[in-house]
């Protein structure tokens, strides 16, 4: 079958580039488009760590078809903040909430989309809005420590 043209806007700007049939978006941004943020973990959407905003919702980016975003946004950790790091990269830094950091980018995200909707969560906020996202490092608290803080802070993406 042949390759099928897909237009959308990546971190704010548009970008155009060719999907395969059935191709997920993790594999579509990560080889078609050049972004490396969002990372493979399990392929089954299970980890989370392949979390994505499509139009400000996250999304597994494994379990995403290409095809779904079309005309769409997507946001990815590359997107995040500019020249400096944003205010959730500050706090994650700063609340030693990424050790081997690999589930780091799918966790922002997650927090990202969580201060867009509800700019000052509770804890339990918090703690569902990860709770797709696995880490095997922290042992969550300095994720949610570093979220909570980015909320007290008024951080706005």
């Amino acid at each position: 079958m042949p390759k099928k043209p897909i237009t959308f806007v990546l971190n704010g700007a548009e970008r155009a580039a060719f999907a395969d049939p059935g191709q997920n978006l993790l594999d579509f941004l990560r080889r078609g488009v050049g972004d490396l943020t969002p990372k493979y973990g399990c392929g089954q959407g299970g980890c989370g760590a392949c979390t994505v905003l499509l139009d400000g919702e996250p999304v597994l980016a494994c379990l995403t078809l290409a095809e779904a975003v079309e005309g769409r946004r997507v946001d990815t950790v590359a997107g995040l903040g500019g020249p400096a790091p944003h205010p959730l990269q500050e706090a994650f830094m700063a609340h030693f909430a990424a050790q081997c950091g690999y589930c780091t980018p799918g966790m922002l995200m997650s927090a990202k989309a969580l201060l867009d909707r509800n700019p000052r969560p509770t804890r339990e906020e918090v703690i569902e809005a990860i709770s797709g996202n696995l880490c095997r490092c922290t042992g969550y608290e300095p994720i949610i420590a570093a979220i909570l803080s980015a909320a007290a802070s008024g951080a706005r993406p």
